[in-house]
């Protein structure tokens, strides 16, 4: 596929050859019961001072420190694929892999999702949408209509709403409980079987209390899916340093939100 035989005539044709983010051509573990493509879009709302995709966060940017060395903020797109490569590629494999990941960044502020979702499921691609819930209003519009709602939501929740202050990089946290709030709703209205809440288990981020408000926003049917913090390439080097929680540590944890939201698990 070329940008001149491209199906989606509502993208500029220039809009195909630019570096949109990182394709991951085959994964097992990021589409529950798939075989997917995952792409993970640039551009995000969120500094979480652990994120190790730091390099996708800068929408202008094309990929780590290649781009960032260029000194005057080229979309060098090292490393990146272009939307003409990724529906090459989903065109290819089509008839081997069932499910297309959408995440990123914060794959919401991508300009032309509602394109790319109706391009995929005109492929017979399943969509999986990862999310941060802090744009309810897009992710309402991507669910209530039929052709472009993903058969798949996973949220992502970071900390206690009132602690959003220290991954959105300044203090201005003013409506992010309803907003979360309201990405919760949404996401609910889908199967239990067909949505998912992420929390990575950061030593400074989350701790019981912080579980304690995260459970009181989910439904109770929520299948709660915690991850253990890696201290490597952080955004924030200072959190390189952080000791991740030990198993034992991890396990209470875990146990506890358990106690909250029986769906509950460290994966």
């Amino acid at each position: 596929m070329t940008a001149q035989e491209h199906t989606i005539p509502r993208i500029p044709r220039d809009f195909f050859t630019k570096p949109i983010g990182a394709l991951i051509k085959t994964t097992l573990v990021d589409f529950p019961g798939r075989v997917a493509a995952s792409l993970f879009l640039k551009g995000c709302n969120l500094r979480c001072p652990y994120c190790y995709n730091w390099e996708l966060i800068d929408a202008t940017l094309g990929s780590g420190a290649q781009a960032a060395d260029s000194g005057n903020g080229a979309d060098t797109g090292v490393g990146l694929s272009t939307l003409e490569e990724v529906l090459a590629h989903l065109e290819k494999r089509r008839n081997v892999l069932t499910g297309f990941v959408i995440s990123g960044g914060e794959p919401l502020l991508f300009p032309y999702l509602k394109e790319l979702i109706l391009h995929a499921k005109g492929l017979g691609y399943r969509i999986k949408l990862d999310t941060n819930g802090t744009l309810p209003e897009r992710l309402q519009a991507i669910v209530d209509n039929p052709d472009t709602r993903p058969d798949f939501i996973a949220m992502d929740i970071k900390t206690a709403p009132n602690r959003y202050g220290l991954v959105q990089g300044n203090a201005d946290i003013a409506g992010i409980a309803e907003k979360l709030e309201k990405s919760i709703g949404i996401i609910s209205s889908l199967p239990a079987e067909s949505r998912e809440w992420r929390t990575v288990l950061v030593p400074p981020l989350v701790g019981k209390d912080d579980i304690a408000e995260m459970a009181r926003l989910l439904p109770k049917d929520a299948s709660w899916q915690f991850a253990q913090f890696r201290n490597e390439n952080c955004l924030a080097p200072a959190y390189n340093d952080i000791a991740p929680y030990t198993d034992a540590e991890a396990a209470d944890l875990v146990a506890y939100a358990q106690s909250l939201i029986s769906g509950a698990r460290l994966r």
